[in-house]
């Protein structure tokens, strides 16, 4: 028994999936499978994202309830240095922190550890208190040495396998390449690390807070596989003439990011922009939609759905009404 009275509930997601089981999906951000989400009963938030490591290092459930612990907590002890030298995880105190969870096999992981060491220079180049942790997801040590050779910044011990699985608990990570992005008390700024640093090359939004609004790019098209986005569709061609689409949904964004940052949630819906681009005509192809400009649209990709509003003009009232509606499950979906 782990204990006499469980108020704690589990969604566990297998293959199969119905159209009531997608909403678990996008509510938990579930990405792949199998997924063990643990939350409580009172509350409805999130204790883990990532419960199937909790079963594997806590069978006993002496961890129990397993409910998030502070990153200097879990982070705790020696971190090394490329040079084999050690320091304390204490010296990350009042450090801007990027937690970086990669593997030498991971094609991608490698393009953007590539990027990322180039980042890194520049933002203490910026005189920026900035320190990233690497957690390994390599299959050997001699392939972690390997690759950390390349990396300027700090790793827990490959040997420290518990503390790379709590790492790893601890944010719910569900693929490789992630790097979370943390503020100097240890909270956390974007899960999209690896997004900012690749659309910022030059580093001037560092420490990279979430946008509420996001020009679609190859580079932040992976997110609308995150969950549902909402996506205006305007005519626009040239650098600078999405920004009145933008003034035009930002505050509606920044509204609901706010209300549910309150509530110590995630935002339930993405905010894009898209223009006349071959990304944009891509998106437009694989979704199935109309050519027309402006286009209101919400994607969900996971549950192949999308929710499309064509109208002669798109005001911000237009833009409130349709999100309140997507919200409130007010909307049909059409197939995707």
């Amino acid at each position: 028994m782990v204990c006499q009275s469980f108020h704690s509930v589990f969604f566990f997601f297998p293959l199969i999936l119905f159209s009531e089981q997608m909403k678990l999906w996008n509510k938990y951000k579930v990405t792949s499978i199998p997924s063990l989400v643990f939350v409580d009963a009172v509350t409805g938030k999130v204790v883990c994202r990532n419960g199937l490591l909790v079963v594997r290092d806590d069978p006993k459930g002496l961890e129990f309830p397993w409910g998030p612990k502070p990153f200097a907590e879990v982070v705790a002890g020696p971190l090394l240095r490329n040079n084999r030298q050690t320091t304390d995880s204490n010296s990350l105190e009042g450090h801007y922190v990027g937690v970086y969870f990669s593997a030498h096999w991971c094609p991608p992981c490698r393009s953007l550890t590539r990027v990322l060491v180039e980042s890194y220079r520049i933002v203490k180049e910026m005189g920026q208190k900035f320190e990233i942790v690497f957690v390994s997801a390599d299959r050997s040590e001699e392939s972690f040495k390997q690759y950390f050779s390349e990396m300027p910044w700090l790793a827990v011990p490959y040997s420290d396998e518990a503390r790379r699985s709590r790492l790893n608990r601890l944010y719910g990570i569900q693929g490789i390449p992630t790097l979370i992005l943390l503020d100097t008390e240890g909270h956390m700024i974007t899960r999209q690390g690896r997004v900012e640093v690749l659309n910022d090359p030059e580093c001037r939004l560092f420490p990279w807070h979430p946008r509420p609004v996001l020009e679609l790019s190859e580079s932040n098209a992976v997110q609308l596989h995150e969950g549902p986005c909402l996506v205006l569709f305007v005519d626009a061609e040239e650098e600078g003439e999405l920004e009145p689409a933008k003034e035009l949904i930002q505050p509606i964004a920044e509204k609901l990011m706010a209300k549910y940052k309150a509530k110590e949630e995630e935002t339930p819906l993405l905010f894009f922009v898209a223009g006349e681009d071959d990304m944009s005509d891509s998106l437009r192809d694989y979704t199935n939609l109309p050519e027309a400009a402006p286009l209101l649209t919400i994607l969900d990709m996971s549950a192949r759905a999308k929710y499309v509003r064509d109208v002669e003009e798109i005001t911000p009232a237009v833009v409130e009404q349709f999100v309140s509606d997507f919200l409130a499950e007010k909307l049909k979906p059409e197939p995707i």
